[in-house]
């Protein structure tokens, strides 16, 4: 409604005008029928600028050439070259809703025909006049120009944010899958374990020591939420490397691993580090093997099994187009299939 009323100002200076010119005595028919036609003309306008950027592409040159119209006829009513001034306000729509290049076609175009409607009506054109009516569809054209672009950058503005929000939504979702995959996974093989050691009657101190290692994990899995959330969280490989090789002991899966990761690429490392946590996660959960092996190269990283579980070839799943996501922007990609001689493999690396 504001911006109604906003653009009703602009109109108010040529209806007065108007309006006085057909009350006068003796003012005849013409001039009223002026007013009626820029009172046509006026609401036209108002309506094309406020709803014409909804409309199709054909609709909106076909009410550009509408309010032309309405401008012309105006024009001849009122007489004169300097009549033809009011279609500025017709200029400013074909500026506001029709490609750049046309509205600057279109603001040249009705130069020419003012300088020609001139020349026919004086008999020639003098300077002075032909300079002045260039400030008069320069400055509609200008005017709008840049208010055109200021909606435009609000309207990238708007969609970088919507952008960003969705961004930060997936990274936070592919960031808690991988971190509570893992440690609730451990969590899950860990108590399994020591319900076992007292179902057994082992040692109490066995069953203690993997009762402190989940209290350990736990907190582990609160301080990497809260970090994910912040966004703070930096995973290290060599750490990983540590926690993997811990959860196969307790799920008793025999762990070949590295003893360090000191040669992968700087670059490569945090997201290899997402790619082994995800994989020995699905060792654990999926694969029913009872051998777990990880090579590690410069630019490489496998994670091989001997597990034969129907669950390990169902397709890939959320945690592996999450992993591909995370290496792309480092130009790495991943593979995940069977084995030739049986097992499962899952390798990332960059060419």
């Amino acid at each position: 409604m504001r911006g109604l009323l906003a653009l009703a100002l602009f109109l108010a200076w040529p209806v007065w005008s108007a309006v006085r010119t057909a009350t006068r005595p003796h003012a005849g028919p013409l001039p009223a029928a002026a007013v009626a036609v820029l009172l046509l003309y006026g609401a036209s306008w108002i309506a094309v600028m406020a709803y014409g950027a909804t409309r199709r592409p054909r609709e909106r040159v076909l009410l550009v050439g509408w309010l032309f119209a309405l401008g012309v006829c105006l024009a001849l009513l009122r007489h004169g070259a300097p009549a033809f001034g009011i279609l500025a306000y017709a200029l400013s729509a074909a500026v506001w809703l029709l490609p750049a290049v046309w509205a600057l076609a279109l603001a040249a175009a009705t130069a020419a025909a003012r300088l020609a409607v001139l020349w026919a009506t004086a008999g020639a054109v003098r300077w002075s006049d032909a300079v002045a009516i260039f400030p008069e569809l320069v400055t509609p054209v200008g005017v709008v120009l840049l208010v055109r672009l200021v909606v435009q950058l609000g309207q990238a503005r708007e969609e970088i944010e919507t952008l960003a929000a969705a961004a930060e939504r997936a990274r936070l979702a592919r960031d808690l899958h991988d971190v509570l995959g893992h440690t609730l996974t451990a969590i899950t093989v860990k108590t399994g374990l020591t319900r076992r050691l007292l179902e057994s009657g082992a040692d109490r101190q066995d069953a203690l020591a993997e009762l402190r290692d989940v209290e350990r994990l736990s907190r582990e899995a609160h301080a990497e939420i809260r970090a994910t959330i912040s966004g703070h969280r930096r995973p290290s490989l060599a750490v990983e490397l540590v926690g993997a090789r811990a959860a196969l002991r307790a799920a008793g899966i025999a762990a070949a691993l590295p003893p360090s990761a000191g040669q992968v690429a700087p670059d490569l490392e945090e997201p290899f580090s997402y790619v082994l946590r995800e994989a020995v996660t699905n060792v654990i959960r999926h694969s029913g093997a009872t051998r777990c092996e990880v090579r590690v190269g410069g630019s490489s990283l496998e994670v091989s099994d001997d597990g034969e579980s129907p669950a390990r070839f169902a397709g890939p799943g959320n945690g592996l187009a999450g992993l591909a996501e995370r290496l792309r922007p480092v130009g790495a990609r991943i593979e995940a299939g069977p084995l030739p001689g049986g097992g499962y493999r899952l390798s990332a690396s960059r060419p």
